[in-house]
């Protein structure tokens, strides 16, 4: 089906002759082209939400680095907003959503979950054009973040160092946090399932503050969702990343998930064993691509010497805005170099 189907041969667990490799964040950021585009426009939301363009941006590193897998140009904040949370992205700050959710009348007030891929037809444009762009060449990755990730926004109202707004929010009020953790599941998992319809080959949930709830908590109001999620696609392959919660590998291990994300800090060894008959992906640090390239490469092949097969190439955590191209290139070529014995 695909000229290069590395990426979900490995996905599925079956033999390959070297690692795929991507990288989070690959679609933006530190290409220039995609640079040059951005500044043409009135803003990322316009980027987004206008699917010939995305499309450009998720093909532009197929085309430059040559990677093995395209990551659809998207936020992971169209969620909120298509249950009617709406949000703006303020330049060098992030996103702040002008309404957040309180109270048990704010959760009434969203909109239906089920009914939430029809208010992100732009995302599904956006993957069809993108598979026509890329006419085959490489397999196509959907995402969303996790629903606790997208709790804490919704209830913070923006990014945070402490998320001590969403996190009183489960001790104060845990049935309400469940009520709105179920929403979101439910308009995710709707909104997933229609993306592989539009062609994604592959899901990756992020939680991006998983790493801010303590162990029983992540369980109660993470884990249980994500699982909700990846039964709900059934025999799509999913990707769990779960930022900063090492602690919660062996009960991610347990998900029906095939591939779990590492971070910088994981040990593969270890991930291993908590994490048993799943695919790895990571888990290179993204500052060593500031290195010299060939400190690059070297770190590389050493990183994938430690983790063996059943392995996906790919940073422990997106690549940075000012990594330098040579370092990035480096990366990805020496993982494209590299052979298992």
């Amino acid at each position: 089906m695909y000229q290069n189907d590395l990426f979900l041969r490995a996905a599925r667990g079956e033999s390959v002759e070297r690692p795929p490799v991507w990288l989070m964040r690959q679609a933006g950021r530190i290409l220039p082209q995609y640079r040059a585009l951005r500044a043409s426009l009135s803003g990322f939301k316009e980027l987004v939400s206008t699917p010939d363009l995305a499309a450009e941006v998720t093909v532009q590193p197929v085309d430059e680095l040559g990677v093995d897998a395209a990551i659809i140009f998207s936020d992971i904040l169209v969620i909120p907003e298509a249950l009617g949370l709406d949000y703006t992205m303020v330049e060098k700050v992030g996103p702040r959503f002008p309404r957040t959710i309180q109270s048990a009348a704010d959760i009434d007030a969203l909109n239906p979950p089920e009914e939430a891929p029809g208010h992100l037809g732009y995302v599904f444009d956006a993957l069809d054009a993108t598979k026509k762009r890329l006419d085959n060449r490489v397999p196509l990755i959907g995402f969303a973040g996790a629903p606790w990730t997208i709790f804490a926004y919704m209830v913070e109202g923006g990014g945070s160092k402490t998320f001590s707004k969403a996190r009183r929010m489960l001790y104060k009020e845990p049935a309400l946090s469940h009520r709105l953790l179920e929403r979101i599941a439910i308009a995710t998992a709707a909104y997933l399932k229609e993306k592989t319809r539009h062609g994604a080959d592959l899901i990756q949930v992020f939680d991006s503050w998983a790493g801010v709830l303590p162990p029983d908590h992540y369980r109660e109001f993470s884990l249980r969702y994500i699982d909700l999620i990846c039964r709900e696609l059934g025999d799509v392959p999913v990707t769990v990343f779960a930022k900063d919660a090492r602690h919660a590998l062996p009960d991610i291990g347990k998900l029906p998930c095939q591939v779990v994300q590492l971070d910088w800090i994981a040990d593969p060894q270890q991930a291993r064993t908590q994490v048993p008959g799943k695919v790895l992906q990571g888990n290179m640090d993204p500052a060593q691509l500031y290195a010299p390239t060939g400190q690059i490469a070297d770190g590389t092949r050493a990183m994938l010497d430690r983790f063996g097969r059943g392995h996906i190439a790919n940073l422990g955590h997106g690549v940075y805005p000012d990594t330098p191209l040579d370092g990035v290139k480096a990366f990805v070529n020496a993982v494209q170099d590299y052979r298992y014995a």
